[in-house]
């Protein structure tokens, strides 16, 4: 059986390129728990709420539930659940998940798969990430499930539709005069630019393309917090920052809060800005909760 075949086809409501990564959370998590002990199982009252810290974390920015993945991950052929009255799952309500003692697992065949080929739970980690989240985020989620990775190449399925486009960097840099779109930062080592770095706004794993138009030219933080959804754009290309953000230090004052309603810098004349579409996607998708007023100069 090809698993990452399976992983790349996951069951997962979508439309209009609608984030719902709940069930590569739940798997990520369960392969870290695996990673730690190959024998362990998942009671839903003991990790409700690991879960649910991750989907707030990393899930879109609407309220949800861990118990749906728990649940619906069983049909992908990866996961299975029992409760104190046997086999099966009793169903996405949080309450029969709690009562009846339900207790998720990787799928019989899988974990015999991941112990006769130890390979493969890094690689099937690294598919999920790819498939997911962008890059910025890879190191940190690993960290947050427990995951320890090896260095690798990426993935390529038979079943990929594209490549990312290499040139990317460069273009975009070279769109934004290499400085950071939100702050301005504009370090090199020499001629060398160092902590900058090519953002999608819309994400590549959902559908978002390799070009000017759905790329920002980031610092190594503000990169990080737009992926976040610290950070945000509203339609006049104008920096939003989240109320859920608190930071009480000068510095983060200076390099985060005090970007409230400031304009883009670039990018130079001549080139496309972001796209409205891919604005649109990233403030419902990605941009977590209320706008902070724009700062008083």
């Amino acid at each position: 059986m090809d698993w990452l075949e399976r992983l790349s086809q996951l069951r997962q409501w979508t439309r209009s390129g609608t984030r719902a990564p709940h069930k590569p959370l739940l798997l990520l998590y369960a392969l870290g728990r695996f990673q730690e002990d190959t024998d362990g199982d998942l009671r839903y009252s003991a990790v409700e709420e690991d879960l649910r810290r991750l989907l707030t974390e990393y899930g879109p920015p609407h309220r949800t539930t861990p118990a749906y993945p728990f649940h619906h991950l069983v049909s992908d052929g990866v996961w299975e659940v029992r409760t104190d009255r046997g086999h099966g799952s009793p169903g996405s309500g949080v309450r029969d998940l709690r009562e009846t003692g339900a207790i998720g697992r990787l799928a019989p065949e899988l974990r015999a798969a991941l112990r006769s080929e130890p390979e493969l739970l890094g690689r099937m980690a690294r598919l999920l990430l790819d498939l997911h989240f962008p890059p910025s985020l890879h190191g940190e989620l690993c960290e947050a499930v427990g995951l320890e990775l090896e260095p690798s190449q990426p993935e390529h399925l038979s079943t990929a539709r594209r490549q990312r486009d290499r040139r990317m960097r460069e273009l975009v840099l070279t769109a934004y005069e290499y400085r950071c779109a939100f702050c301005g930062y504009d370090g090199r080592i020499g001629t060398v630019p160092v902590g900058l770095e090519a953002a999608h706004v819309r994400w590549w794993a959902f559908g978002g393309p390799d070009g000017v138009d759905n790329g920002l030219c980031l610092c190594s933080l503000h990169h990080k917090l737009f992926d976040k959804g610290v950070l945000g754009l509203d339609d006049g290309h104008r920096v939003l920052v989240s109320q859920r953000f608190v930071g009480h230090s000068p510095v983060a004052r200076e390099q985060v809060i005090a970007l409230a309603g400031r304009p883009l810098v670039g990018p130079q004349p001549g080139l496309p800005p972001v796209a409205a579409g891919h604005l649109t996607w990233h403030t419902g998708q990605v941009f977590h909760g209320t706008p902070r007023p724009a700062t008083v100069a």
